[in-house]
């Protein structure tokens, strides 16, 4: 079991890396001024999502397995980043209605199963929870699957929280976009936002080792 003074350090670790700008918060970011509220609210159930699979494939040693393949990383990082270049292109040819969040147009569950699949593909979050979580665990204090599971499951739900307030904000940049019949422009950051987060990934170095 995580003892509460380890669990403190990292949640605060956890919190710091949340407000440092990267691409789960340019996600929900752009998504909640695109789409509106409810689509920042999906984007974090997504990463979410996304976070608590990442938990379970490095508890079961799943992550070490797929690190031990050498070209991994790239085929995580091209699928990754052809599904970017997907969403941007959606993004750019979707009329106008589409950026109004309605759900007869672009779904709650659409957004969610689209920031799971981003976050899922994305090699740097691969590695970032065999790396990371571990730091916190201690064998003396019983099974360490257990223990990430822990760690895991509580910076998911951080996550969660944080994201959910994140889109929540974007979403309000987002209607007062909307009343002032700006959604070309909301179009546009979307895309422009999803293909940085391509770019990003096809330039990021590759890691000496494993993945």
């Amino acid at each position: 079991m995580i003892d509460g003074g380890t669990l403190s350090l990292f949640l605060l670790a956890v919190l710091a890396l949340f407000l440092s700008p990267g691409p789960n918060m340019a996600f929900v970011l752009s998504h909640g001024i695109a789409m509106g509220p409810r689509a920042g609210l999906a984007a974090g159930l997504g990463i979410a999502g996304a976070d608590l699979v990442h938990t379970l494939c490095a508890a079961t040693g799943v992550t070490a397995l797929v690190a031990a393949w050498p070209p991994s990383f790239d085929v995580l990082r091209y699928a990754g980043a052809l599904y970017l270049l997907w969403l941007a292109w959606q993004a750019l040819r979707s009329g106008d209605a589409a950026l109004h969040g309605r759900a007869d147009v672009v779904s709650f569950g659409r957004v969610v199963r689209m920031a799971w699949l981003n976050n899922l593909v994305n090699p740097k979050a691969l590695l970032f929870f065999m790396v990371f979580l571990p730091q916190f665990v201690s064998p003396a204090r019983g099974s360490v699957p257990m223990q990430l599971l822990q760690l895991g499951i509580a910076l998911s739900l951080a996550g969660l929280l944080f994201n959910t307030m994140l889109g929540a904000c974007s979403g309000q940049i987002g209607r007062w976009l909307q009343r002032r019949h700006a959604a070309g422009f909301q179009r546009g950051l979307l895309a422009t936002v999803m293909v940085a987060l391509a770019l990003r990934l096809l330039f990021i170095d590759r890691p000496s080792k494993g993945l």
